[in-house]
Order: C-alpha cells, then sequence, then structure tokens
C-alpha cells in the first residue's frame, strides 16, 4: 500500500481509497487479487495501466512500479516500468511517498526512504526528489502543496516553498479545471486564508484569480489610509468556515469586496470610499466564474446575488426602518436571507470589541424584524397573487408594456404595505388600477 491511504492511515483520518503498488504488472495481479476475494468486476484502465475494483466500501487500485519522465509543456509523463523505490521517487510529497508492505515475508513494515515519517510527525511538506524538477515537470502539485498545507495545517519546507515561487509560472500549463479543483478543496479547508496567503506569497495567484490578488495592499493619502481590503477577505472567509458554511457561500465571502479596487476613491472630506463596490462586484462574478470554469448557472446566480446584497441589512439597524425596507430585502433575498445574514455577520472583522458586539447585536434585531415581517406578510420568495397571463386573459391584452405595469404596481403595493400578500386585495387594486388606465375586463 502507497500513498494517501497510509499517509491517512498514520495521521488516523478515515479513506476510502487504497493505492497498491506492484513489482511487475499491476492490472494481471488486480485480477488475480480480485479472483481471490470473489469479485467479478475490475475495471481496467489500459492507458494509465491501472486496474481498480470495489471491496466492502473502498475503492482498491492496482498499479505496476513505474518511473516518469516529463515534456516541458505537458503534465502527462512518459512512464516506464521501474522498481517501488522508483515508484516513491515520482511521487508529490515525502508523506505520500510512505508504503507499507504487503508481503508475506515483512508484512506491516513500513518502507519510507525519504523520511516521510518523520516530516509527517513534524507536519512539513518536502518533496522527495528536487523540488524545482518535481514542480517543473507537474506544477499542479504546486496547488496540492498549498492545498495539503490548508487542509492539514502543515507548513511548507523552506527550499520546497521557494521552488513553488521560482515556478509559479509554469502554473499556466495545467488545465483551468483542475487548478480549480484544488481551489475549492482550499476554500474547503478548516482555515482557507493559510492557503490563500501561501497562494499570493508565492505569486500563484496572480496568474489565474487577479481580481483577488488585486485586493492587496493599502493606499495613504494625507496621512489617512484604507484597511487591506485582501487580508480583510481572508479573514471573513475564516469566519465562514468556522460555521461549515457550504462551498458557494464561502465563495460569496471571498468575492463580496472584489469590486472595491475598481471604486476606491479617497475624498478629502471623507476619506476613502468604496461606493457602489457591491455592485461592480456583482457584475464581475461571471467573468471570474467563467474563467476558472465554475458553474454559471444557480451557484453563480447565487453568489451575486450574496454580492450584491451583502449591505443591505446594515441598513436595516436603524431603529426607525420601516417594514417597506425589510419587506424589499426579503423579497430581493427570498430563501437565501439566513445565508445574507450569517455574511453579513462575519464580515465584522474589527479588533475593536465594543465595536464588535454593537455591531453583532445591531443584526440580532435586524433578524427579529425579518422574522417578525415574515411571520406576518410570508414573503419569502415572494411570488405576486396575479401574474402576467392571468392578467392579459382578464383585460383581453398582448404582452405589453400595459401588463408589466399593472404587475409590477401590484408588487410594489404589497411591498410597501399598502395592500396584503393575497389574492382578494391584489385582484381589487388590480381592477382599480385598469379603471384609471381605461381598461375593462372580459371577464370577472
Amino acid at each position: 500500500m502507497v500513498g494517501g491511504f497510509v499517509r491517512d492511515l498514520l495521521l488516523k483520518r478515515d479513506s476510502k481509497d487504497i493505492d497498491i503498488v506492484v513489482a511487475g504488472d499491476g492490472i494481471a495481479f488486480a485480477r488475480k487479487v480480485a479472483s481471490r476475494l470473489g469479485k467479478r468486476q475490475v475495471s481496467v484502465y489500459e492507458n494509465f495501466g491501472t486496474a481498480m475494483f470495489r471491496y466492502q466500501d473502498r475503492e482498491v487500485e492496482f498499479v505496476g512500479a513505474r518511473k516518469e519522465s516529463y515534456r516541458k509543456n505537458s503534465r502527462k509523463p512518459i512512464v516506464e516500468s521501474g522498481s517501488l523505490y522508483d515508484d516513491q521517487l515520482r511521487r508529490d510529497f515525502t508523506i505520500n511517498a510512505l508504503a507499507i508492505s504487503l508481503n508475506k515475508e515483512d508484512n506491516g513494515e513500513l518502507i519510507d526512504p525519504f523520511n516521510g515519517l518523520q516530516d509527517l510527525q513534524q507536519k512539513i511538506l518536502r518533496t522527495p526528489a528536487n523540488p524545482d524538477v518535481t514542480f517543473s515537470d507537474d506544477p499542479l502539485r504546486m496547488m496540492r502543496a498549498i492545498r495539503f498545507a490548508a487542509q492539514l495545517g502543515f507548513s511548507i519546507e523552506q527550499e520546497t516553498y521557494a521552488a513553488i515561487a521560482r515556478n509559479a509560472g509554469r502554473i499556466s500549463i495545467v488545465s483551468m479545471e483542475r487548478i480549480t479543483a484544488e481551489l475549492n478543496k482550499i476554500i474547503m479547508s478548516p482555515m482557507p486564508s493559510v492557503g490563500f496567503l501561501y497562494l499570493y506569497d508565492t505569486g500563484l495567484l496572480q496568474y489565474f484569480f487577479p481580481e483577488l490578488a488585486a485586493l492587496k495592499g493599502v493606499e495613504n493619502v494625507e496621512g489617512v489610509s484604507h484597511k487591506d481590503n485582501f487580508y480583510h477577505t481572508l479573514e471573513v472567509l475564516d469566519n465562514i468556515a468556522s460555521r461549515n458554511a457550504t462551498l458557494w457561500l464561502r465563495w460569496a465571502a471571498l468575492l463580496h469586496d472584489i469590486g472595491k479596487p475598481q471604486v476606491k476613491k479617497y475624498i478629502p472630506s471623507q476619506g476613502w470610499t468604496f461606493h457602489g463596490h457591491e455592485i461592480t462586484g456583482m457584475r464581475m462574478v461571471p467573468a471570474v466564474f467563467r474563467r476558472l470554469k465554475l458553474p454559471v448557472g444557480a451557484p453563480m446566480k447565487y453568489v451575486q446575488k450574496m454580492v450584491m446584497l451583502h449591505l443591505r441589512p446594515i441598513a436595516l439597524v436603524s431603529e426607525e426602518v420601516t417594514d417597506s425596507a425589510v419587506r424589499r430585502l426579503l423579497f430581493d433575498a427570498g430563501d437565501d436571507i439566513d445565508d445574507l445574514m450569517m455574511l453579513c455577520e462575519v464580515d465584522i472583522t474589527s479588533k475593536n470589541e465594543k465595536t464588535r458586539t454593537k455591531h453583532l447585536n445591531n443584526f440580532q434585531l435586524v433578524r427579529k424584524k425579518l422574522r417578525e415581517v415574515e411571520e406576518k406578510d410570508a414573503l419569502r420568495n415572494f411570488q405576486p397573487p396575479i401574474d402576467g397571463k392571468e392578467i392579459m386573459k382578464t383585460f383581453n391584452l398582448p404582452p405589453c408594456k400595459q401588463v408589466g405595469e399593472i404587475k409590477n404596481a401590484i408588487k410594489e403595493a404589497i411591498l410597501e404595505g399598502i395592500i396584503g400578500n393575497n389574492r382578494e386585495e391584489a385582484w381589487n387594486y388590480m381592477m382599480k388600477l385598469a379603471g384609471q388606465m381605461g381598461l375593462t375586463p372580459t371577464q370577472q
């Protein structure tokens, strides 16, 4: 057994996949093992020289020991048969090069030619081979190093870290799908900021996520400076991660201030302003998602909504806030209102405990107002009681401007509290509007 299963076994982490290296033909050996275990179905991948079958709740994969060499512009290695040592040497990190013998004469013995156990115990990531060769050959390993550091709480050994910085430009030969798969794992780690600090400091982030890198830095005019929005964003991301938030809510935290560099302005009488950054940020989200090959359907629209609305609950803190304003937020946020409130709360990163407590208490008041209006008006995922089709049918109208005006007027009347969120009041209001517009119903 070799690689991640051995590492996780020693770390006492659960692992579902077992990789077995065979000196010889891995596929033939897999078939023999499967036959001995009474397994009829073996998945064979001739191009990769591997075979796999499921045993109990695990996937067991077999491969012949091999060594690899790489061409400059491809991550696809030239593979030839090799020894177990060759196979361990080609692996990304010493902690993933650990092996346990399954042979009768030394069953259970740890095979550790690169001091991976010591690195595991000291929580260090280093490469078995020269790190410049390791990362130049397969640049995705740089992302994996940073991902393991974030997931496991490990540090990256100094020379290995320096090699990532030297080879950062090589990330350009890696497909964006592979980069983003590692990025999502970093985002889902217990403390994602660890990974993003490594990504920025090594220069990797700037190659595939320049919008986030652009948040870094503090500008000073007339002795007045603003906070570093990069560090603030990472703090918000860690805060949301501590609440076990979903991947897409974490993405919303990562992108919530992404528009600030574009709208940043210094006004002598006010200081630094970022007016409209939520609108600018919302408009930037699709380009980020498309470039990073993230799904551009519902997840992207959800993140856009969170970025667009992340300042809105702050406006509800005032005691004089109207029910209308609360209704509009409920209408715009829909079922995502709880996620939005969580994002707003973790966005409070002030180091002043008094200020922080004040803001959090204010948000409790906002939550109370939201509950009260929701219970009264049932506006979450609100749909007006009368839709456009019914308006057209009632007044024998084709799709036209008047239909949109009536539909919008009904919605506004409900949100303003002029009428209740029910069919009877909406119908009566529609008839009143129609009369003012000179429309006659064709049916009652």
